[in-house]
């Protein structure tokens, strides 16, 4: 029996597993980097041990020392999350070699479909040969060969750069997940990303629980889930359930894991075997009405399922908030998370709570939302409306993103695919923010103001205030009169430093106002106040390229120095944060008069790494 459990992992899927944890009343251990040792996960367990090292994410990936904390902290069993140690082999072996219980699949299933290249040789598909690729093979997707999450995957349409895109490939999956192993295999235009979640115990039962569907993928990262997979025949889905079992049995499995294909014209393509819980679960949790986390507590104490799953019920669909910037090129957002809600009835699972810091060193996904509903359409509206009524006050994230998906007609009438950003990323991201956003901001900050402060020696001349928002400025002008604060073709119902009431053309809205320092949320819409006048000493040259987060400079383009002519969209080099690499481009067609970066150094956000003069 299992009385303690040591989560080998980090953020959102520890605090997952430990709710379930102590739901069962089983204790629960955290281990803590030093970037995480105020973090949320770390405070909500029982016990938190202190992993040794620098506050990296290879912190998380010291198997050693990470059983070692399992032992101090007399934990007698680990459950691994979904990181990269819950499909390491030798991770699950030390475990139980130390004579704790391993909450995962056997080491030798987890060998076997580690690799996605063994995994498709195991299912018979075979990988391209990259030397006898020709043009009419295009286009391909380059792959690692271990872990996922999109690190180091490329789609090449053209032979021409299959080399370059190998290269970058390697180095980023080697970067990612100390193996640098990839492969080629044909790149399935408008396919569907579906999955099945099986569950197998140690007595010969396997459970496909149900198809997900997660063709809503950016950077090939997923970012809206559902459950059941819409559309498909009942045959396909048949044929799905299958092939699942069959891979779950072809390597004796045990415990919970994930069989992913892309779906095209009818067909299955298999793609690989995720050893372990998926950050997609709470989808096939919500439709089956189980907790798969405690399943796999049980699984690994040895009791045996049911002969059958329980029945679906529903619709659930996730969407995974993410701090990143779309007008900075999507780059993760660090700072100060100020408040996180969403309305009752939905599922929240984060690793974050009021108040918290977001780091620069691990993934900047904030939460999953999760709404569960009878049909599909009302799953749909139900998530919809509730980010879009969430507050989320801090830095930027993707919320715009996830509301217009969910509301885009090729998704609501279930007509998506892995293509659905390459189409409609765009227009999806274009800046639509409540043009009264900087008006209420600005009578929410003028209440309470002295009523001589507020008057103007010349009646006719207003107030002034200044505001960024969505990457433009506006400016305001309201007036103090002896009947309160106006505001032209506006009327001011109410205004206080929480809350302002405005009403034009007849139509009535209520806007909450939260501040946190410059920065101001009116409902959803972030601004930053803007002094009146501008720092002139805040100004750079034309042509500079400034970092857009911290992180560190992994490497320069080869031959790059300064006085070397550049194009315009040319890579100049690479950043690594929260795990990926990010390329810093020309922005004109010129020369590189300024290199101020050189790998391995670290840089803050608004550090001058280059200037390029145009021509």
């Amino acid at each position: 029996m299992i009385t303690s459990v040591l989560v080998a992992n980090r953020g959102e899927i520890a605090c997952r597993v430990f709710r379930t944890c102590r739901e069962s009343g089983i204790r629960t251990v955290a281990v803590y980097s030093d970037a995480d040792e105020h973090a949320l996960h770390a405070r909500v367990a029982d016990a938190a041990v202190r992993l040794p090292g620098t506050a990296s994410a290879d912190t998380y990936l010291r198997g050693d020392l990470i059983v070692k904390a399992a032992i101090a902290a007399g934990a007698d069993a680990v459950h691994p999350g979904y990181g990269f140690l819950s499909e390491n082999a030798d991770f699950a072996r030390a475990v139980t070699d130390a004579g704790l219980v391993w909450i995962g699949p056997p080491p030798e299933a987890i060998e076997a479909m580690a690799s996605k290249t063994r995994a498709k040789d195991l299912m018979g598909v075979a990988p391209l040969d990259r030397d006898t690729l020709t043009e009419a093979d295009l286009p391909v997707l380059v792959k690692a060969a271990a872990g996922g999450g999109g690190r180091g995957m490329r789609v090449v349409r053209h032979l021409a750069g299959l080399d370059a895109e190998l290269t970058a490939a390697r180095a980023e999956a080697a970067s990612a997940f100390g193996d640098g192993e990839v492969f080629v295999e044909p790149y399935v235009e408008n396919g569907r990303h579906v999955e099945v979640q099986v569950l197998a115990d140690t007595h010969g039962t396997v459970w496909a629980l149900g198809t997900r569907d997660c063709s809503l993928q950016r950077r090939h990262q997923k970012v809206i889930e559902e459950a059941p997979a819409p559309g498909l025949t009942p045959e396909l889905t048949a044929e799905l359930h299958a092939l699942a079992v069959r891979a779950a049995r072809a390597v004796d499995y045990a415990g919970a894991g994930t069989v992913e294909f892309l779906v095209a014209d009818g067909k299955a393509h298999f793609l690989e075997m995720n050893t372990r819980l998926q950050v997609e679960h709470p989808v096939t949790e919500a439709v089956f009405g189980i907790d798969l986390v405690a399943l796999q507590l049980r699984i690994a104490e040895g009791h045996a399922l049911e002969a059958d799953p329980p029945p679906a019920r529903g619709h659930a669909v996730e969407a995974r908030l993410y701090a990143e910037d779309p007008a900075q090129g999507w780059a993760p957002q660090t700072g100060r998370l100020h408040r996180l809600a969403v309305p009752d009835g939905i599922r929240l699972d984060t690793g974050y709570t009021d108040g918290d810091d977001i780091g620069v060193h691990y993934d900047p996904m904030l939460a999953k939302a999760v709404a569960h509903a009878p049909t599909r359409a009302e799953a749909v509206r139900r998530l919809a409306g509730a980010l879009e009524r969430a507050a989320i006050h801090g830095p930027v994230t993707n919320r715009d993103l996830l509301v217009r998906s969910l509301r885009h007609e090729e998704f609501t009438s279930a007509r998506m695919d892995t293509g659905f950003y390459d189409r409609h990323l765009t227009a999806l991201t274009e800046p639509a923010p409540d043009p009264l956003a900087p008006l209420a901001a600005a009578l929410a900050d003028a209440h309470g103001r002295s009523r001589f402060g507020g008057w103007r020696n010349v009646p006719s001349q207003p107030q002034v205030k200044r505001y960024a928002m969505a990457g433009e400025e506006h400016e305001v002008r309201y007036h103090h009169t002896r009947d309160g604060l106006t505001a032209d073709g506006v009327r001011v119902v109410h205004a206080d430093a929480a809350r302002v009431v405005l009403e034009r053309d007849g139509v009535r809205r209520t806007y909450d106002i939260a501040r946190y320092g410059d920065r101001i949320h009116v409902n959803d819409t972030a601004l930053t106040a803007l002094p009146r006048f501008p720092d002139p000493t805040a100004q750079h040259a034309p042509g500079s390229l400034l970092a857009p987060m911290p992180g560190t400079v992994v490497r320069i383009a080869e031959g790059l120095t300064e006085g070397t002519p550049v194009q315009a969209g040319q890579p100049l080099l690479w950043l690594e944060a929260m795990k990926m690499e990010h390329k810093i481009t020309a922005p004109a067609t010129g020369t590189l008069t300024a290199l101020n970066a050189v790998p391995g150094q670290q840089v803050t956000v608004g550090s001058l790494l280059a200037v390029v003069q145009g021509t």
